[in-house]
């Protein structure tokens, strides 16, 4: 297993064919993160990976570099209704972000990619594979409709990537994704990117993989060191009006992620910010693909500063200035409290998450603070503290506690909660995010 980085690594040092490097000098790209400099030479060797990363960290770079380095070096006609590189990924938003990324890398390459998807129509998609694409970049359910129908064959596929291996299977495509294996030649270059590496996870990368090599930049469950985490603890009822105040607190017209737990859920936030006069959108699947994308774009450009998001829908947010991620319902899986939180401090930023805890939620922290093995700095500084707060809360490390040391009886060092009496900054006209 390799996790150390040699700081001193240039995209220059790896070995990356000439039309590569220009393309990564059009970009102002020197130096490769992490994954990228671990990723690059063992693929570049032929060897099959696992690669343990975090969103935000330059997976997609640290394996489309590498393809699109071999398939240069070994040039072969297109063969209509099949592909030299099938990449598998989740969402449709991340698969569209993964073709634009091996797009724009391959600028000074004559490589075609192919984008495989649901919720469009296929006539496009059945015409691009007919072309014989040297890259096809899909979600499993299209893919597999595809391919029953004899539009794309994978008998000679030569390199297989699934990416974000653990979503994959946490959305229950665990038998799309082996019905695709099955089709793919026995010999091929094979990689699994996963956030996090459960048993579920360990058990298919031995199925695909041949004497992988395991490249890990973050153990899993830990969380960016630059990101600054707090809880704020609330009754349920007043959760949208905490959102508000930290909007106006915190936020200060950066990009926000707001996370809800349910499609219903994040329709309503967003309904009742607009309502308030703040300019917000909705993303979830129940979404068509040209409103997601128009919600996408509009708050990668800075239209709609506040997104609310559902897990799978926020899979495909790769918006590299999130200053702020709200995490207005906690996760079930405190896995996702990870990807969730991830979306901000990329890139070498810093950032903010603010995690709302009702009463009901108290076990859900619980759980997320024991996987990241740290406790959330509960925010005592805002109209609702105290309420919703567990009747007793020790914050600090197992080792440092004495069971003769009371707490709070609050729970926040004795300050007494108390009423918002004064009306907030959003509404006397000191609010960034108002719609104009």
């Amino acid at each position: 297993m390799h996790t150390d980085t040699d700081t001193s690594v240039t995209f220059a040092s790896l070995s990356l064919s000439a039309p590569l490097q220009r393309a990564l000098a059009d970009k102002g790209y020197v130096r490769p993160s992490p994954i990228q400099a671990q990723a690059i030479p063992h693929l570049l060797q032929g060897r099959d990976l696992i690669g343990l990363a975090q969103t935000g960290t330059g997976k997609t770079a640290a394996f489309s570099l590498p393809l699109l380095d071999l398939l240069q070096r070994r040039p072969a006609a297109p063969q209509p209704r099949r592909c030299r590189v099938l990449v598998l990924t989740p969402t449709r938003e991340l698969a569209i972000q993964i073709a634009e990324s091996v797009e724009g890398y391959g600028r000074h390459l004559r490589v075609r990619c192919a984008l495989v998807f649901g919720g469009v129509g296929e006539q496009p998609q059945i015409r691009a594979l007919a072309a014989g694409p040297d890259i096809v970049v899909a979600t499993p359910g299209r893919l597999l409709d595809l391919m029953q129908q004899g539009h794309l064959h994978l008998d000679r596929t030569e390199f297989f990537v699934l990416d974000e291996a653990d979503r994959m299977l946490d959305m229950g495509f665990a038998p799309d994704v082996g019905r695709i294996v099955a089709r793919l030649p026995k010999h091929r270059q094979s990689l699994l990117f996963s956030a996090t590496m459960p048993s579920s996870i360990r058990d298919l990368a031995n199925r695909l993989l041949t004497n992988p090599v395991t490249v890990e930049i973050a153990q899993a469950g830990t969380t960016a060191d630059r990101i600054e985490q707090t809880v704020c603890f609330v009754d349920r009822p007043d959760k949208h009006r905490l959102l508000l105040h930290v909007l106006n607190r915190h936020a200060a017209g950066q990009r926000t992620l707001v996370f809800s737990r349910t499609k219903h859920g994040a329709d309503k936030i967003a309904r009742n910010l607009v309502r308030d006069g703040v300019r917000a959108a909705a993303i979830h699947g129940n979404k068509g693909q040209g409103a997601r994308q128009r919600a996408l774009g509009e708050f990668r450009d800075g239209i709609v500063p506040v997104l609310v998001a559902t897990d799978i829908a926020a899979r495909g947010i790769d918006v590299s200035e999130i200053g702020l991620v709200v995490n207005y319902d906690l996760p079930e899986e405190p896995e996702a409290y990870v990807h969730r939180i991830g979306r901000t401090a990329r890139a070498g930023a810093s950032g903010r998450a603010v995690a709302f805890c009702d009463r009901e939620e108290h076990a859900l922290l619980r759980d997320i603070q024991r996987l990241i093995r740290r406790p959330l700095t509960p925010d005592t500084d805002h109209p609702f503290a105290g309420r919703g707060a567990p009747p007793t809360v020790d914050h600090r490390p197992p080792a440092s506690r004495s069971r003769t040391t009371p707490s709070a009886p609050n729970g926040h060092g004795g300050r007494p909660s108390f009423r918002h009496r004064h009306p907030s900054p959003l509404h006397r006209g000191g609010n960034p995010y108002r719609a104009r």
